[in-house]
């Protein structure tokens, strides 16, 4: 009975393309619309995550500020926190206990100078040995800054992949001396190259160790300082003690706000999440009103359907056909329409997602796929139920009666 049900769904829809168009419109869209929106939503939490959000395996980081959810927050924030110091660097690593790495590093833009290659607005990066260990850099050719650079406060920089092509287009950058606001640093590695983040490069930086960037620059910096864990577990654990380390050193009182953040790549993940689903809710409200649309449309066609094939269920139910049997017909036909409908919506957010990630970034998820399929399925069982009723109550000798 499902099988006969199913294969006449698909032959109505065939011999009536335009109408079964009009019918599945509703559906075909919202679908389409949910499942796209699911895509970019997932693209960019993916996106965020390896771009944005990659701290670093287990990593956290200590700085002034926390990650705000408004303005006002800002404002306060401003007026309360700190900034932090070596002092505040050194304090942890000397009390900070069970943490696998520690590191600071502050950023500044410089011009930088080799022979008659000139770049304006280069990250400059003040850096402890060990942020290698932790951060999205890795060594590509040469070697990092080591603990001997940092003691000494030596005159050497490691490059970003940019830095070099661009200074060193034709010959071999390392140890060959550049000039970083007008003071020579001889180069000793080169970085591997990482790409970029919403067209923007991060290959346009080099490091130099984070004593001589004091030194030579500016010896009083706001820092970032990062903390390794050993495993996922420990992160907050490690994260408590940190603050706990420094409310005591800044001496505040227990019902006193942080003057420090302290983020990890769940915080920034955290916040991002906020904002998708804010936008995903609206979403929902907009689909929800086609797929009651499109619902309502596949309740018409099925009632003029049903107004079309009254002879026929007359003839059904006087060869023994129960009532039971002409409900899930007209059901199983319903449920068919809609789904077609989710299918097509598929198809179609699949060729834009696809289109979408040529240019920006989305990836559809398994799961947007199997919601779209149910969803508008499950519009068509509920939307059907009341035409299939009407057919079910027939009698069969008025339906008889009726002309073909």
């Amino acid at each position: 009975m499902a099988r006969e049900a199913f294969w006449i769904a698909l032959e109505t829809l065939r011999s009536h393309k335009l109408r079964s168009f009009l019918t599945l419109l509703g559906v075909v869209i919202s679908t389409t619309t949910l499942i796209v929106v699911m895509s970019v939503v997932n693209g960019m939490n993916n996106y965020i995550a390896e771009h944005i959000a990659n701290l670093g395996a287990n990593v956290f980081v200590l700085q002034r500020y926390p990650i705000f959810t408004s303005f006002e927050e800002f404002l306060k924030a401003r007026r309360r926190n700190k900034l932090i110091r070596m002092e505040d660097y050194e304090f942890l690593k000397e009390n900070l206990s069970g943490y696998k790495n520690i590191g600071a590093e502050v950023n500044f833009p410089a011009e930088v100078r080799y022979r008659g290659h000139v770049l304006d607005e280069v990250q400059i990066g003040g850096e402890t040995p060990s942020m290698i260990d932790m951060s999205t850099p890795q060594v590509d050719s040469g070697r990092y800054i080591t603990e001997t650079d940092e003691v000494h406060e030596s005159m050497v920089c490691f490059l970003g992949r940019d830095v070099a092509d661009q200074l060193f287009p034709s010959v071999d950058p390392i140890d060959r001396v550049i000039q970083i606001q007008g003071k020579p640093f001889r180069v000793v590695g080169i970085a591997q190259r990482i790409g970029t983040t919403f067209g923007q490069s991060n290959d346009n930086y080099l490091h130099i160790p984070l004593t001589t960037y004091r030194k030579f620059f500016q010896s009083q910096s706001n820092l970032w300082v990062r903390i390794q864990a050993f495993d996922a577990d420990q992160m907050q654990a490690l994260e408590d003690q940190v603050r706990a380390l420094m409310r005591a050193r800044h001496h505040l009182p227990y019902h006193d706000t942080d003057d420090f953040g302290i983020n990890a790549a769940e915080s920034i993940m955290g916040i991002w999440q906020q904002l998708t689903g804010s936008i995903f809710a609206v979403t929902i409200a907009v689909v929800a009103v086609f797929m009651v649309v499109g619902g309502i449309v596949i309740m018409n066609i099925m009632l003029a359907s049903v107004t079309e094939r009254t002879h026929e269920i007359g003839i059904r139910k006087s060869l023994g056909a129960r009532r039971r049997d002409i409900l899930m017909q007209f059901v199983i036909e319903s449920a068919v329409m809609a789904a077609t409908g989710g299918v097509v919506g598929v198809l179609l957010a699949v060729v834009i997602s696809s289109v979408i990630q040529i240019f920006f970034t989305a990836k559809v998820p398994f799961s947007g796929v199997l919601l779209g399929i149910v969803l508008s399925t499950a519009v068509g069982l509920f939307f059907g139920i009341y035409p299939a009723s009407q057919a079910a109550k027939l009698d069969p000798i008025e339906a008889l009666r009726t002309e073909n």
